[in-house]
């Protein structure tokens, strides 16, 4: 599974409703493809939630906006309002637990 890429045009229509959760990313991080498949198996089990990504180095502006200062972070949203956050690589049990915190 590849999940959807989002960007400026994208991005705030993403978040907008309900809980989206997202990965920032860049393809060059060693941390952030060591999260990808946890992030990749937590959008098949939790399929009431969105699990999106932004790369960074294409989309610098949402990282500016955002404070995104390491990756991978990953960022939980709810109804377009940040709730949350995880910086660097976490465990699929702690961000599970992280995610139904905000439901």
């Amino acid at each position: 599974m590849s999940l959807a890429e989002l960007n400026k045009e994208n991005f705030d229509k993403e978040i907008n409703n309900g809980i989206t959760v997202i990965d920032f990313h860049a393809p060059w991080c060693g941390p952030c493809k060591m999260v990808n498949p946890i992030i990749e198996e937590l959008a098949t089990e939790l399929t009431d939630i969105s699990f999106r990504k932004v790369n960074i180095d294409d989309n610098q502006e949402i990282a500016v906006k955002y404070n995104i200062m390491s990756i991978p972070t990953i960022l939980i949203f709810k109804d377009g309002k940040p709730i949350t956050s995880s910086v660097g690589v976490v465990s699929k049990d702690a961000l599970k637990k992280k995610i139904e915190n905000v439901k």
